[in-house]
């Protein structure tokens, strides 16, 4: 049965993502601690892993109970910032700074969240998605845990087929119900040159992008809506969850059904064979 296998959040944009068991849904329709906290440069643009690839040698957590930011930087001890204090945002914005050599501050948003895309609302992806990726990558070396990292979705699907996520983007596209919450697709999501590079390392795979744009038109499903994508270098699906629902939470565990009546049950069965082109 179709079902929340994980949900992940990344309370510093840019940064390491943390697991949780649930997720309250904001104001915004973005969940609870994503992308509350965000980087900026003097000029107000951000600083994550699409503009440099040095926030690949940071290995960092957070605590939400105690908004605490811990960072473990390439050389030198861990550091640990309370960000839930102004002063505490200064204190890592001034570590940041020597970090990036750059003039940096360190921005919340506790509504919304600096999400890209900040008038939609969770990615979506399937463990099969990634399993299928990372297995376009055996010579490399390429592990499940690896391809998540690389994506870095909010909500992983489990019990259902490769690409499932992409069947709710397109004019006449359906949403799913996960537990009481709906979520409605926007748009599949185009990729930029993080998902080349090695979570831990920041080094760039060879020839990624062209192996992925090749193998993704050729297991692209017959099922999905092609006019709903741009171009092939696209994974997971970037959901709106209506205002009717926002207060809620999603939680591991919770149920998915489609809101298409017409969808069997095969339709999220994740030993279905899936039609390519």
């Amino acid at each position: 049965m179709a079902h929340i296998d994980r949900l992940t959040v990344y309370p510093v944009k840019g940064l390491d993502g943390i697991d949780c068991d649930t997720a309250s849904i904001l104001e915004g329709g973005t969940l609870e601690s994503d992308r509350e906290f965000a980087l900026f440069d003097a000029d107000g643009d951000v600083i994550n892993g699409k503009r440099t690839d040095r926030v690949h040698d940071l290995e960092t957590g957070f605590d939400p109970e105690t908004t605490t930011l811990t960072v473990a930087p390439p050389d030198g001890d861990s550091l640990a910032f309370d960000l839930e204090s102004a002063a505490g945002r200064e204190r890592a914005a001034d570590w940041f700074s020597d970090y990036f050599g750059l003039e940096v501050t360190l921005e919340r948003d506790r509504s919304l969240g600096y999400v890209d895309r900040r008038e939609m609302g969770p990615s979506v992806i399937s463990t099969a998605t990634l399993r299928e990726v990372a297995s376009w990558f055996d010579d490399a070396d390429l592990t499940v845990d690896s391809v998540r990292r690389r994506m870095r979705a909010n909500v992983e699907v489990g019990g259902v087929e490769p690409f499932w996520e992409d069947r709710f983007v397109g004019e006449e596209a359906p949403a799913f119900e996960a537990g009481d919450t709906t979520l409605e697709g926007v748009t599949p999501c185009g990729r930029c040159v993080v998902p080349q590079r090695d979570p831990e390392t920041g080094e760039t795979l060879e020839g990624f992008r062209a192996r992925f744009l090749e193998r993704r038109e050729a297991t692209f499903p017959d099922w999905a809506d092609e006019d709903a994508f741009d171009h092939y270098y696209t994974l997971m699906v970037i959901m709106r969850i209506p205002e009717t629902d926002r207060g809620g939470a999603l939680a591991v565990g919770d149920s998915i059904t489609s809101t298409d009546e017409s969808a069997s049950s095969s339709d999220f069965d994740d030993g279905h064979t899936q039609q390519v082109r």
